[in-house]
C-alpha cells in the first residue's frame, strides 16, 4: 500500500483538534489529516446534557485513566476522564464553558517570552469563534450600550455556541445568596478574565443539547472541504522523523494502527500534536527510546 501523504497531520480531534483542522483546511491548498482514537461521535448520550454521567468510565467513550493511588485519600485511585471519541472531552464533559484567569496568560506569555500568549491575544481568539446568546437580541434588536460593552469580552455568530444554562435548583440559589452574604460578589460571567464571584455558569449548548467540538467545527465543513479527511479508529502509535540539511531533526509523519492494520502517513508541512493533556506526553515519551525515520 502507498503511503499517504498531507500537508497536516493533526493527531487528536478533540476541541483543539477540530478547531484546528477546521482552520487548516480554510485553504484548500491544504490537504488536512485528522486523526482520531476513537470512534464517532454517534454515541446518544454524548447528546443529551446528563448523558455525561454514561459517557464518563465508558470504554466506548472514555479513555478511563486513573489517578495513582494517594495516601491522603487512604490509598484510593482517582477517575481521569479523557473523551475518546470526536470531539474529545468537550463531547463528555460538563459542557462548563470557562476560559480562565487573565492572569495566568499573562504569565504564560513571561514565561515563554512569547506575547501572542498574553490574554488580549488570546481573547481575541476567543471572540472569533464564539457565538453567545446574550449577544443574539443585540442582533436581531439593535445593539444597545450594554450589549456593546459585552461584545469587547464575546462576540456572536462564530461556531462555538455559549448559552445560559437550563438548570436552576433552590438550593444553589441559596448557596449563592449565602455567599455573597460572606463577601463574595455575584457574577453574571465567569469569562472576563476574572473566575472570582459566585453565580450560575454559562454552557456550551445549543437548543438544550450538547454542543460539542464535532458539532461546531466539523460537522458543518466535511461535505464542503474536500481536502480535509477524518479518519476514526487510528491509533497513532509513533511519531516519525527526519534530519534536515542543517542537522536538525522535524516531524514528517506518523505510525498509526487503523482499520486493522499499521500504516504510516507522511506531512509534507507539520504534524500537530493536540492529544490532550494525557495523550500529547505519552506519544512524545514513545519517542525517548527511538526516533523512526520517514
Amino acid at each position: 500500500m502507498s503511503e499517504p501523504t498531507f500537508d497536516y497531520i493533526i493527531i487528536g480531534a478533540g476541541t483543539a483538534g477540530c478547531l484546528l483542522a477546521n482552520r487548516l483546511s480554510a485553504d484548500p491548498n491544504h490537504r488536512v489529516l485528522l486523526l482520531e482514537a476513537g470512534g464517532p461521535d454517534n454515541y446518544p448520550w454524548i447528546h443529551i446534557p446528563v448523558g455525561y454521567l454514561y459517557c464518563i468510565d465508558n470504554p466506548r467513550t472514555d479513555w478511563r485513566f486513573r489517578t495513582a493511588p494517594s495516601a491522603g485519600l487512604n490509598g484510593r485511585e482517582l477517575l481521569y476522564p479523557r473523551g475518546k471519541t470526536l470531539g474529545g472531552s468537550s463531547s463528555i464533559n460538563g459542557m462548563i464553558y470557562m476560559r480562565g484567569q487573565a492572569q495566568d496568560y499573562e504569565h504564560w506569555a513571561q514565561v515563554t517570552g512569547d506575547e501572542e500568549w498574553n490574554w488580549e491575544t488570546c481573547l481575541k481568539d476567543f471572540r472569533a469563534h464564539e457565538d453567545h446568546y446574550r449577544l443574539d437580541a443585540a442582533i436581531s434588536e439593535g445593539e444597545d450600550s450594554q450589549a456593546a460593552r459585552f461584545r469587547t469580552l464575546h462576540s456572536n455568530g462564530g461556531e462555538w455556541r455559549v448559552e445560559k444554562q437550563r438548570l436552576r435548583w433552590d438550593i444553589l440559589d441559596a448557596f449563592a445568596e449565602a455567599a455573597k452574604q460572606a463577601g463574595i460578589a455575584a457574577t453574571d460571567d465567569f469569562n472576563g478574565g476574572d473566575n472570582r464571584g459566585v453565580g450560575y455558569f454559562d454552557v456550551n449548548q445549543r437548543s438544550g443539547w450538547r454542543w460539542n467540538a464535532s458539532k461546531a467545527f466539523l460537522r458543518p465543513i466535511l461535505k464542503q472541504r474536500p481536502n480535509l479527511t477524518v479518519w476514526t479508529g487510528a491509533q497513532v502509535s509513533r511519531l516519525r522523523f527526519e534530519q534536515r540539511e542543517d542537522g536538525q531533526q522535524v516531524c514528517c509523519g506518523v505510525e498509526l494502527i487503523h482499520e486493522g492494520g499499521h500504516r504510516k502517513v507522511r506531512a509534507n508541512r507539520e504534524v500537530v500534536l493536540s492529544a490532550g493533556a494525557i495523550g500529547s506526553p505519552q506519544l512524545l515519551q514513545l519517542q525517548v527510546s527511538a526516533m523512526p525515520p520517514c
